[in-house]
């Protein structure tokens, strides 16, 4: 969490001027419905939101070199904190993660009330010490030299993570050891101000420049794409296809050839991507001749407001193309040059 904290005041200006919950609710990766509300929260309210958000990541974590009870304490923050995060976005698994090692925050007399007596007891008679003078088993020495060398090795693994984070060239989720036992951490340390989608649309048309031709959209399984679509409520699972098309959106076709890839595979058909999308407008008819990507801005409408009422959550404004239109026989060498398999239409 610390490392979190850091690299949002040391990466975007808007955490320092405490203005970029202003746009987290709209262009996070994958919003649900309660950020459509959220993000229309007062202006005073985003202001605390920010504040909260660098108290329980730079000054909560250590609580936990101050006692029992504020160790207590750090544990009870950061699983709320994450709650709220769950409730207000699909960040996917990474929040119920979060909140396993707060677990380690409560020992055996705070997590007592959740058990019944017998089995409170029981553990207690455990706990008692031994006879004076009892020598330990070598169960019990072996298991102490295990703990004893797994922590030095932690502590060795964790020296240039903690280099890391008083480096003010902190560098986010990077591993320094090929085990990947300790890593460093940090997320949303800048803030997308604006939000942008690629919407995938198909034709039959001969001529895709034809101003007649008539363009269908392939809809994701959460991501925004249809305008009166509700946002979708998925964690912890992770759509990862719609997560790519987040990160997609605000770069090139050409950093992302990927999506490329994702077009010859939608125009052959393939049953296991389409497995992927949430309506294919091509399903029971002919395979589309071919495929583009548009690029376009998009804003959650106003509740309440005139494309509220129409049944829309999103407003939209087309930017331009993001990859021209492509068809099967056109991507043959693009499909051979990368060593990939040619889609075959089912």
């Amino acid at each position: 969490m610390l490392g979190a904290g850091l690299i949002k005041i040391r990466g975007d200006r808007c955490w320092r001027e405490l203005t970029c919950m202003d746009y987290h609710y709209e262009t996070q990766p994958v919003p649900n419905p309660i950020s459509y509300f959220m993000h229309r929260s007062p202006w005073w309210f985003h202001r605390f939101e920010t504040l909260v958000n660098h108290f329980i990541e730079l000054l909560v974590p250590f609580f936990l070199l101050l006692g029992r009870r504020m160790c207590i304490l750090h544990g009870l923050l950061q699983m709320l904190f994450q709650v709220l995060l769950i409730i207000s976005g699909n960040l996917s698994f990474l929040n119920w993660l979060t909140m396993v090692p707060s677990i380690a925050c409560f020992d055996d007399a705070s997590l007592g009330l959740l058990f019944g007596s017998r089995l409170r007891e029981r553990v207690a008679r455990m706990q008692l010490p031994g006879p004076e003078g009892e020598r330990l088993s070598l169960g019990s020495c072996v298991r102490r030299v295990l703990n004893i060398s797994l922590g030095l090795l932690i502590i060795y693994l964790s020296i240039p993570v903690v280099l890391n984070l008083l480096n003010s060239r902190q560098v986010m989720n990077t591993s320094f050891n090929p085990l990947r036992i300790v890593n460093t951490y940090g997320a949303f340390g800048s803030i997308t101000k604006e939000r942008t989608e690629v919407i995938l649309q198909g034709t039959s048309s001969l001529d895709p420049s034809d101003p007649t031709a008539v363009w269908e959209e392939f809809e994701f399984k959460c991501k925004p794409g249809d305008l009166r679509r509700r946002p979708c409520l998925i964690s912890p699972y992770h759509y990862r296809l719609d997560w790519l098309m987040w990160f997609a959106a605000f770069q090139t076709y050409e950093q992302n050839e990927w999506i490329i890839h994702l077009a010859g595979k939608l125009l052959a058909q393939e049953e296991e991507t389409l497995s992927l999308l949430a309506t294919n407008p091509f399903a029971g008819r002919d395979p589309p001749r071919w495929i583009r990507g548009e690029h376009f801005k998009y804003k959650f409408s106003q509740p309440g407001g005139k494309h509220a009422s129409d049944g829309k959550w999103w407003i939209r404004k087309r930017i331009g193309p993001y990859f021209p239109p492509v068809n099967l026989q056109g991507l043959r060498k693009f499909f051979e040059d990368r060593n990939w398999p040619y889609p075959v239409r089912d």
